[in-house]
Protein backbone atom coordinates (compact mmCIF):
# COMPACT_ATOMS: atom_id res chain seq x y z
CA UNK A 1 0.00 0.00 0.00
CA UNK A 2 2.72 2.08 1.03
CA UNK A 3 4.47 1.72 -1.87
CA UNK A 4 1.14 2.33 -4.43
CA UNK A 5 0.97 5.63 -2.68
CA UNK A 6 4.28 6.31 -3.50
CA UNK A 7 4.47 5.89 -6.61
CA UNK A 8 1.15 7.72 -7.46
CA UNK A 9 2.83 10.52 -5.80
CA UNK A 10 5.96 10.38 -8.04
CA UNK A 11 4.13 9.90 -10.87
CA UNK A 12 2.06 13.24 -9.76
CA UNK A 13 5.10 15.11 -8.74
CA UNK A 14 6.47 14.49 -12.47
CA UNK A 15 3.20 15.32 -14.25
CA UNK A 16 3.14 18.64 -12.42
CA UNK A 17 6.85 19.46 -13.25
CA UNK A 18 6.11 18.51 -17.12
CA UNK A 19 3.27 21.02 -17.18
CA UNK A 20 5.38 23.96 -16.07
CA UNK A 21 6.05 25.45 -19.44
CA UNK A 22 8.96 27.76 -20.16
CA UNK A 23 8.47 31.10 -19.98
CA UNK A 24 8.63 32.76 -23.34
CA UNK A 25 10.08 36.34 -23.67
CA UNK A 26 9.22 38.05 -26.93
CA UNK A 27 10.32 41.54 -28.34
CA UNK A 28 8.48 42.64 -31.67
CA UNK A 29 8.56 45.80 -33.66
CA UNK A 30 5.06 46.55 -34.35
CA UNK A 31 5.98 49.14 -37.13
CA UNK A 32 4.32 52.60 -36.57
CA UNK A 33 1.46 51.41 -34.69
CA UNK A 34 -0.60 54.64 -34.72
CA UNK A 35 -4.09 55.50 -33.18
CA UNK A 36 -6.18 58.12 -35.73
CA UNK A 37 -6.07 61.16 -33.11
CA UNK A 38 -4.21 64.05 -33.62
CA UNK A 39 -2.02 64.58 -30.44
CA UNK A 40 -0.84 68.06 -30.54
CA UNK A 41 2.41 66.69 -28.38
CA UNK A 42 3.04 63.73 -31.00
CA UNK A 43 4.78 64.23 -34.60
CA UNK A 44 1.94 61.57 -36.10
CA UNK A 45 0.10 63.89 -38.48
CA UNK A 46 1.35 61.02 -41.35
CA UNK A 47 -0.83 58.43 -39.54
CA UNK A 48 -4.40 60.85 -39.25
CA UNK A 49 -7.18 60.08 -41.57
CA UNK A 50 -6.39 63.27 -43.84
CA UNK A 51 -3.01 62.60 -43.29
CA UNK A 52 -0.57 60.85 -45.96
CA UNK A 53 -1.15 57.49 -44.61
CA UNK A 54 -4.81 58.50 -44.86
CA UNK A 55 -4.94 56.30 -41.16
CA UNK A 56 -8.45 55.68 -41.04
CA UNK A 57 -10.14 53.84 -38.54
CA UNK A 58 -10.63 51.06 -40.65
CA UNK A 59 -6.81 50.68 -41.57
CA UNK A 60 -5.94 51.23 -37.46
CA UNK A 61 -8.36 47.80 -36.51
CA UNK A 62 -6.80 46.17 -39.22
CA UNK A 63 -3.15 46.81 -38.35
CA UNK A 64 -4.33 46.19 -34.54
CA UNK A 65 -5.80 43.00 -36.19
CA UNK A 66 -2.83 41.62 -37.49
CA UNK A 67 -0.71 42.71 -34.93
CA UNK A 68 -2.37 40.22 -32.69
CA UNK A 69 -2.34 37.54 -35.18
CA UNK A 70 1.07 37.19 -34.92
CA UNK A 71 1.35 37.29 -30.81
CA UNK A 72 -1.50 34.89 -30.77
CA UNK A 73 0.09 32.55 -33.10
CA UNK A 74 3.16 32.94 -30.84
CA UNK A 75 1.44 31.93 -27.81
CA UNK A 76 -0.22 28.89 -30.21
CA UNK A 77 3.22 27.30 -30.31
CA UNK A 78 3.17 25.95 -27.14
CA UNK A 79 -0.52 27.12 -26.26
CA UNK A 80 1.29 29.36 -23.36
CA UNK A 81 1.14 33.14 -23.83
CA UNK A 82 4.19 34.80 -23.06
CA UNK A 83 5.24 36.08 -19.85
CA UNK A 84 7.27 39.07 -21.43
CA UNK A 85 6.29 41.19 -24.77
CA UNK A 86 8.63 44.23 -25.40
CA UNK A 87 7.44 46.22 -28.13
CA UNK A 88 8.40 49.50 -30.33
CA UNK A 89 7.36 51.88 -32.64
CA UNK A 90 4.01 52.03 -30.63
CA UNK A 91 2.62 55.79 -30.50
CA UNK A 92 0.97 56.11 -26.84
CA UNK A 93 -0.52 54.02 -23.99
CA UNK A 94 -3.81 54.25 -26.22
CA UNK A 95 -2.95 51.69 -28.98
CA UNK A 96 -1.06 48.99 -26.18
CA UNK A 97 -4.61 49.32 -24.55
CA UNK A 98 -6.58 48.43 -27.64
CA UNK A 99 -4.46 45.95 -28.87
CA UNK A 100 -4.34 43.97 -25.82
CA UNK A 101 -8.22 44.32 -25.79
CA UNK A 102 -8.43 42.15 -29.12
CA UNK A 103 -10.57 39.17 -29.23
CA UNK A 104 -7.12 37.02 -29.59
CA UNK A 105 -5.23 38.26 -26.93
CA UNK A 106 -7.80 39.35 -24.38
CA UNK A 107 -7.89 36.05 -22.39
CA UNK A 108 -4.09 36.73 -21.35
CA UNK A 109 -4.75 39.08 -19.19
CA UNK A 110 -1.86 41.76 -19.49
CA UNK A 111 -0.87 43.98 -18.23
CA UNK A 112 1.40 47.65 -19.68
CA UNK A 113 4.50 49.08 -18.31
CA UNK A 114 4.56 52.47 -20.78
CA UNK A 115 5.77 55.76 -21.01
CA UNK A 116 5.85 58.99 -23.79
CA UNK A 117 8.98 59.49 -24.92
CA UNK A 118 10.52 62.69 -26.65
CA UNK A 119 10.84 60.93 -30.02
CA UNK A 120 11.04 63.13 -32.83
CA UNK A 121 8.99 60.53 -35.20
CA UNK A 122 6.64 60.13 -31.99
CA UNK A 123 6.79 56.44 -31.35
CA UNK A 124 7.78 54.78 -27.92
CA UNK A 125 8.67 51.18 -26.88
CA UNK A 126 6.71 49.35 -23.88
CA UNK A 127 5.93 45.77 -22.54
CA UNK A 128 3.32 43.85 -21.64
CA UNK A 129 3.44 41.17 -18.88
CA UNK A 130 1.45 38.79 -17.29
CA UNK A 131 1.24 39.27 -13.82
CA UNK A 132 0.44 35.77 -13.18
CA UNK A 133 3.95 34.73 -14.32
CA UNK A 134 6.21 37.70 -14.05
CA UNK A 135 5.28 40.35 -10.41
CA UNK A 136 5.91 43.80 -11.19
CA UNK A 137 7.67 45.40 -8.31
CA UNK A 138 8.48 49.19 -10.62
CA UNK A 139 9.99 50.57 -13.44
CA UNK A 140 11.19 53.39 -15.01
CA UNK A 141 12.15 55.52 -17.99
CA UNK A 142 15.74 56.35 -18.88
CA UNK A 143 15.97 59.21 -20.96
CA UNK A 144 19.09 59.73 -23.85
CA UNK A 145 20.70 62.85 -23.80
CA UNK A 146 23.31 63.32 -26.12
CA UNK A 147 25.96 65.67 -24.71
CA UNK A 148 26.31 68.58 -27.40
CA UNK A 149 23.43 67.37 -29.56
CA UNK A 150 20.09 69.18 -27.20
CA UNK A 151 17.95 68.78 -30.37
CA UNK A 152 18.26 65.30 -31.07
CA UNK A 153 15.70 63.15 -29.84
CA UNK A 154 15.25 59.35 -29.53
CA UNK A 155 13.37 57.36 -27.06
CA UNK A 156 13.75 56.16 -23.75
CA UNK A 157 15.08 53.06 -22.70
CA UNK A 158 12.15 51.40 -20.85
CA UNK A 159 12.93 49.26 -17.81
CA UNK A 160 10.82 47.31 -15.01
CA UNK A 161 12.10 44.81 -12.80
CA UNK A 162 10.38 41.91 -10.28
CA UNK A 163 10.33 38.56 -9.65
CA UNK A 164 9.64 35.13 -11.42
CA UNK A 165 9.01 32.22 -9.39
CA UNK A 166 10.61 34.29 -6.46
CA UNK A 167 14.20 35.09 -8.89
CA UNK A 168 14.86 38.98 -9.35
CA UNK A 169 14.67 40.54 -13.32
CA UNK A 170 15.16 43.41 -14.65
CA UNK A 171 13.71 44.14 -17.87
CA UNK A 172 14.67 46.83 -20.78
CA UNK A 173 13.18 47.22 -23.90
CA UNK A 174 14.59 49.91 -25.96
CA UNK A 175 14.89 50.84 -29.62
CA UNK A 176 18.36 52.43 -30.47
CA UNK A 177 18.52 55.75 -33.31
CA UNK A 178 18.39 54.50 -36.84
CA UNK A 179 21.16 54.93 -39.44
CA UNK A 180 19.39 57.64 -40.88
CA UNK A 181 22.32 59.43 -43.07
CA UNK A 182 24.39 56.27 -43.21
CA UNK A 183 25.70 53.33 -40.58
CA UNK A 184 28.75 55.53 -39.87
CA UNK A 185 28.21 58.27 -39.54
CA UNK A 186 25.13 57.33 -37.24
CA UNK A 187 26.97 55.13 -35.39
CA UNK A 188 28.38 57.15 -32.31
CA UNK A 189 24.76 57.62 -31.27
CA UNK A 190 23.85 53.58 -31.30
CA UNK A 191 27.38 53.22 -29.37
CA UNK A 192 26.18 55.88 -27.16
CA UNK A 193 22.86 53.76 -25.99
CA UNK A 194 24.57 50.54 -26.19
CA UNK A 195 26.81 52.08 -23.29
CA UNK A 196 23.65 53.40 -21.20
CA UNK A 197 21.94 49.95 -21.33
CA UNK A 198 25.68 48.34 -20.29
CA UNK A 199 25.75 50.90 -17.75
CA UNK A 200 22.15 50.38 -16.28
CA UNK A 201 23.29 46.32 -16.23
CA UNK A 202 26.16 47.07 -14.29
CA UNK A 203 24.44 48.93 -11.72
CA UNK A 204 21.55 46.33 -11.23
CA UNK A 205 23.80 43.77 -10.82
CA UNK A 206 26.28 45.66 -8.59
CA UNK A 207 23.55 46.20 -6.11
CA UNK A 208 22.45 42.80 -6.39
CA UNK A 209 24.95 40.03 -8.55
CA UNK A 210 21.56 37.47 -8.29
CA UNK A 211 19.31 40.08 -10.54
CA UNK A 212 18.76 38.87 -14.15
CA UNK A 213 18.94 41.17 -16.54
CA UNK A 214 17.56 41.21 -19.87
CA UNK A 215 18.04 43.72 -22.66
CA UNK A 216 15.62 43.26 -25.61
CA UNK A 217 14.83 45.73 -28.79
CA UNK A 218 15.36 46.86 -32.48
CA UNK A 219 19.06 48.02 -31.96
CA UNK A 220 19.15 49.31 -35.66
CA UNK A 221 23.07 46.75 -35.68
CA UNK A 222 23.77 43.51 -36.44
CA UNK A 223 24.03 40.75 -33.50
CA UNK A 224 27.56 40.70 -34.91
CA UNK A 225 28.22 44.69 -34.56
CA UNK A 226 30.96 46.11 -32.36
CA UNK A 227 27.73 48.60 -30.41
CA UNK A 228 26.84 45.03 -29.67
CA UNK A 229 29.39 42.74 -28.91
CA UNK A 230 32.02 45.15 -27.50
CA UNK A 231 30.33 48.13 -26.04
CA UNK A 232 27.02 46.16 -24.52
CA UNK A 233 29.54 42.72 -24.36
CA UNK A 234 27.09 40.95 -25.46
CA UNK A 235 28.72 37.61 -26.96
CA UNK A 236 27.50 34.79 -28.84
CA UNK A 237 28.64 31.35 -29.57
CA UNK A 238 31.27 32.26 -31.85
CA UNK A 239 33.15 34.68 -29.79
CA UNK A 240 32.72 32.88 -26.65
CA UNK A 241 30.90 29.57 -25.66
CA UNK A 242 27.78 30.09 -22.59
CA UNK A 243 29.87 27.88 -20.34
CA UNK A 244 33.26 30.49 -21.05
CA UNK A 245 30.86 33.43 -19.58
CA UNK A 246 32.50 35.53 -16.81
CA UNK A 247 30.16 37.14 -14.34
CA UNK A 248 29.81 40.28 -16.04
CA UNK A 249 29.25 39.16 -19.51
CA UNK A 250 26.30 39.41 -21.37
CA UNK A 251 25.22 36.69 -23.79
CA UNK A 252 23.20 37.16 -27.07
CA UNK A 253 21.77 33.96 -28.20
CA UNK A 254 21.03 35.99 -31.66
CA UNK A 255 24.59 36.16 -32.69
CA UNK A 256 24.47 32.43 -33.74
CA UNK A 257 21.51 33.43 -35.30
CA UNK A 258 22.98 35.82 -37.82
CA UNK A 259 26.62 34.06 -38.41
CA UNK A 260 24.17 30.59 -39.86
CA UNK A 261 22.33 33.42 -42.22
CA UNK A 262 19.35 34.41 -39.89
CA UNK A 263 17.30 37.48 -40.20
CA UNK A 264 14.51 39.59 -38.80
CA UNK A 265 14.44 42.27 -42.09
CA UNK A 266 15.58 43.06 -45.09
CA UNK A 267 17.47 45.23 -46.82
CA UNK A 268 19.02 45.70 -50.31
CA UNK A 269 18.73 42.42 -51.34
CA UNK A 270 20.25 41.26 -47.69
CA UNK A 271 19.50 40.44 -44.29
CA UNK A 272 19.72 41.76 -40.96
CA UNK A 273 19.24 40.88 -37.50
CA UNK A 274 18.58 44.25 -35.67
CA UNK A 275 16.20 42.40 -32.96
CA UNK A 276 17.99 41.25 -30.08
CA UNK A 277 17.42 39.95 -26.97
CA UNK A 278 20.89 39.98 -24.66
CA UNK A 279 20.82 38.06 -21.23
CA UNK A 280 23.04 38.94 -18.35
CA UNK A 281 25.58 35.83 -18.07
CA UNK A 282 23.74 34.51 -14.88
CA UNK A 283 20.14 34.05 -16.59
CA UNK A 284 22.85 32.44 -19.44
CA UNK A 285 24.24 29.69 -17.42
CA UNK A 286 22.04 29.39 -14.18
CA UNK A 287 24.79 30.53 -12.20
CA UNK A 288 22.50 31.88 -9.55
CA UNK A 289 18.97 30.82 -9.15
CA UNK A 290 17.55 28.30 -11.07
CA UNK A 291 16.37 30.03 -14.19
CA UNK A 292 18.15 30.20 -17.17
CA UNK A 293 17.18 30.79 -21.16
CA UNK A 294 16.70 27.00 -22.80
CA UNK A 295 16.66 25.81 -26.46
CA UNK A 296 13.56 25.34 -27.87
CA UNK A 297 12.55 21.20 -28.30
CA UNK A 298 14.41 20.15 -31.04
CA UNK A 299 16.34 23.59 -31.99
CA UNK A 300 20.41 23.55 -32.32
CA UNK A 301 19.97 27.56 -31.43
CA UNK A 302 19.19 29.54 -28.10
CA UNK A 303 17.56 32.54 -30.21
CA UNK A 304 14.51 31.85 -31.82
CA UNK A 305 12.77 34.21 -34.48
CA UNK A 306 9.04 34.08 -35.31
CA UNK A 307 7.42 33.92 -38.73
CA UNK A 308 4.73 32.44 -41.03
CA UNK A 309 3.48 32.80 -44.61
CA UNK A 310 1.36 34.94 -43.68
CA UNK A 311 3.66 37.19 -42.96
CA UNK A 312 6.00 37.58 -45.58
CA UNK A 313 5.92 39.62 -49.14
CA UNK A 314 4.89 37.60 -52.11
CA UNK A 315 5.48 39.24 -54.61
CA UNK A 316 7.08 42.49 -56.08
CA UNK A 317 10.17 44.75 -54.74
CA UNK A 318 10.35 43.31 -51.42
CA UNK A 319 9.16 39.48 -52.23
CA UNK A 320 10.54 37.26 -49.34
CA UNK A 321 10.90 40.00 -46.69
CA UNK A 322 8.67 41.17 -44.04
CA UNK A 323 5.24 42.23 -45.08
CA UNK A 324 4.89 45.55 -44.22
CA UNK A 325 2.05 47.81 -43.71
CA UNK A 326 3.05 49.91 -46.86
CA UNK A 327 5.01 49.82 -49.70
CA UNK A 328 6.05 53.67 -50.36
CA UNK A 329 2.21 55.38 -50.34
CA UNK A 330 0.36 51.96 -50.84
CA UNK A 331 -1.73 50.40 -47.90
CA UNK A 332 -1.12 46.34 -48.32
CA UNK A 333 -2.91 45.50 -45.05
CA UNK A 334 0.87 43.94 -43.77
CA UNK A 335 2.24 43.46 -40.33
CA UNK A 336 5.97 44.90 -39.66
CA UNK A 337 9.02 44.94 -41.72
CA UNK A 338 10.59 43.19 -38.93
CA UNK A 339 9.98 39.80 -37.88
CA UNK A 340 9.44 39.44 -33.86
CA UNK A 341 12.10 37.56 -31.98
CA UNK A 342 11.98 35.66 -28.85
CA UNK A 343 13.85 33.13 -26.01
CA UNK A 344 12.80 30.65 -23.71
CA UNK A 345 13.33 30.99 -20.29
CA UNK A 346 12.80 28.01 -17.69
CA UNK A 347 14.71 25.78 -15.10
Amino acid sequence: MKKTLLSILCVSAMLIAFAQKPYKVVFYNLENLFDTINDPNKNDEEYLPEGARKWTTYRYNCKLDNMSRVLFDIAAEDKNFPAVIGVSEIENRLVLEDLIATPRLAKANYRIVHYDSPDRRGVDCAFFYRPDKFQLEGSEAHRISFPGRPTFFTRDLVAMWGKIEGEPFYFIVSHWPSRLGGKERSQYSRDFVAEKCKHICDSVRTVNPATKVVIMGDFNDDATDASVTDILGAKGDKKGKIKDLQPNDMYNPFYSMYKAGYGTLGYRDSWNLFDNIVVSENLATGSTGKLKIQKKEGAKLYGNIFYRPYMIQQDGQYKNYPLRSFVGSNFQNGYSDHFPVYIYISK
